[in-house]
């Protein structure tokens, strides 16, 4: 290793060095003042999830080993900083033992979950423990906080924490070598919450192998096989979203549904919840927009009926008279822009027709 980049790697190391003691300092200042426990754990958990400035970023990427590559663990070059203090928990376990100690005492406490999944997601499923107690403390705090983080990213509609969820899903779900390192109670859980997120991660292209790779649950002879399990999770988590372009996100993703093989009774859960976005009003009180993507989605995925469908909510949106107002002058736009478009084409297509007569 020439000098230069022994310097750089020593660079490195002591900035995250640096960062860890700023850690433990926190860490141990919300363990001795009760009063400040939630502010400081609070002020950490967004420390650890801030993007690398681009001063921090050269630090830590200068040297070959004391950096990481932002093209294997960030998402479009984004690099945060528990995702640089991850690998470094990993590459050095001891340098975040006493963080690990620190954090098992403030266990009960808010946001602890939280730094404990962002900082040591990879450390759980490298390190050899053989308690299988800590490991089982361990491995639920990880889906406890993972789940956490998401829910962050789904109210604020955001991709701070997909790094998080890329590793969980690619290097643990479908990596049977790291997955059957935790609990099998455990894998089941993990695999319900990246069922519920991995529409707003954009994941999809990975969900033939997820749901191979589905572990198989005691009440499986009741509920069905692992896409009944996955769908029954995307449901009950489209009835929990309350943020519109989120909502959307979901509506649009779901037709990859299409085709999938459900139970009668996971079929009509799934049908009753996008039905329950086509209305107006309650429980869902869904804007227009998610309406009209609801229907599409509705339509798509259960085009057997769907004409009486819509004639059955016509008469329903009767019940709702505060809206004929805007439902007729959105249909009046409609009818508008149909007709202009119409036009237009006929237009278009007759000035090309006039103009191929005259080249010829």
């Amino acid at each position: 290793m020439s000098e230069a980049s022994s310097s750089s790697t020593h660079r490195g190391s002591a900035y995250l060095n640096a960062l860890t003691q700023e850690i433990e300092k926190k860490l141990q200042r919300a363990l001795a003042s009760p009063s400040q426990r939630r502010n400081l754990l609070q002020e950490l958990f967004a420390d650890i999830a801030l993007e690398v400035d681009d001063r921090a970023r050269d630090i830590i990427l200068s040297g070959e080993e004391g950096g990481i590559c932002p093209a294997e663990d960030g998402i479009d070059s984004r690099l945060c900083f528990y995702d640089v203090l991850a690998d470094h928990y990993v590459r050095i376990p001891e340098s975040g033992q006493r963080i690990l100690d620190l954090i098992v005492q403030l266990w009960s406490q808010l946001f602890v979950s939280h730094i404990f999944a962002l900082l040591f997601h990879k450390w759980i499923f490298e390190v050899q423990l053989n308690n299988d107690e800590v490991l089982l403390r361990y491995s639920s705090a990880l889906v406890q906080g993972a789940t956490n983080v998401f829910w962050i990213d789904i109210q604020t509609n955001s991709r701070h924490f997909q790094s998080l969820f890329r590793y969980l899903l690619e290097e643990v779900a479908l990596e049977p070598a790291r997955l059957n390192k935790i609990p099998v109670q455990v894998q089941r859980d993990l695999f319900l919450v990246l069922s519920r997120f991995i529409f707003f991660y954009n994941s999809v292209d990975k969900l033939e192998s997820f749901l191979k790779q589905f572990p198989v649950f005691p009440n499986a002879f009741l509920v069905g096989g692992s896409a009944d399990f996955f769908v029954i999770e995307v449901a009950d988590q489209l009835q929990k979203l309350k943020v519109e372009p989120v909502l959307l996100h979901y509506l649009s993703q779901i037709k990859v549904l299409q085709g999938m093989e459900l139970r009668m009774t996971t079929s009509t859960r799934l049908k009753t919840c996008l039905y329950s976005f086509t209305s107006p009003g309650g429980p869902m009180y869904p804007t227009r927009a998610v309406r009209h993507a609801a229907w599409d989605a509705l339509d798509f995925l259960f085009p057997v009926g769907q004409y009486p469908r819509h004639v059955i909510s016509l008469f329903f949106r009767l019940l709702y008279p505060w809206c004929w107002p805007s439902s007729c002058w959105n249909f009046i736009m409609s009818w508008l822009k149909a007709v202009l478009h119409t036009l237009l084409r006929v237009v278009f297509s007759s000035w090309e027709k006039v103009r191929a007569e005259k080249n010829s």
